[in-house]
């Protein structure tokens, strides 16, 4: 019998794969099933196991085999044919579910010898306890908890946006810029940074924030 592994043990919790194009493809095209529907079932001739598998899923990955490609990227050295290999291995569709794509530069000198602080973890943690908190109100009853977990036909109908906040999301999709998919998890980002915001509801910044989340990197849209 199959045993769980790490996207089952990771339940509810978080699942990092750091340097993530050096992974299998097959084992990174696997996350695919229990992304969408929070479960992994393997099927045996003996019979199908499932195993719970929500998780938040975590890939950092360089822009390049040597890691370089970063700013101007003057110090890489790769091809640009070796780029688009390394991070081909990081599939169309299994980006299509991952909502937020960070680019993260190299530190300068003048941002380490800066006197500001950042904003203590504990106000962070707040404010994010406090927009889980309108979230499980507003799902109330409906044996979803939080953004995440709601389906996107539920956020297209029973919490419709005006078509004035969602015009962005529907010209990328008519352009082919976004998937049915990447709208329906831009609408959950957006009702995340809203709750964050202490907002009732998304604005027309909150839905241009949540997708330029999937199309600000190199990485595909």
């Amino acid at each position: 019998m199959p045993r769980p592994g790490a996207a089952s043990r990771a339940h509810r919790g978080v699942l990092f794969l750091d340097e993530a194009p050096e992974f299998n493809t097959r084992v990174l095209e696997s996350l695919r099933q229990p992304l969408e529907h929070g479960e992994l079932v393997i099927a045996r001739a003996s019979g199908t196991a499932r195993y719970p598998a929500r998780f938040q899923l975590v890939l950092a990955a360089n822009p390049c085999p040597c890691g370089n490609a970063v700013g101007k990227g003057i110090e890489c050295r790769c091809s640009s044919l070796a780029r688009r290999r390394y991070l081909s291995r990081l599939s169309g569709p299994l980006l299509d579910r991952v909502d937020l794509r960070v680019e993260v530069l190299p530190v300068t000198r003048a941002e380490m010898a800066a006197s500001t602080s950042p904003e203590p973890t504990k106000v962070v943690a707040c404010r994010v306890a406090q927009a889980r908190a309108v979230q499980r109100e507003r799902l109330a009853g409906t044996g979803w908890h939080s953004n995440a977990e709601v389906p996107g036909r539920e956020l297209r109908s029973r919490w419709r946006l005006p078509r004035s906040v969602t015009a962005e999301l529907e010209l990328a999709m008519d352009r082919g810029n976004l998937t049915a998919r990447g709208y329906d998890r831009v609408l959950r980002v957006a009702w995340t940074l809203a709750d964050l915001d202490g907002a009732g509801s998304p604005t027309v910044d909150h839905v241009g924030l949540a997708f330029g989340f999937r199309v600000t990197s190199g990485l595909a849209a």
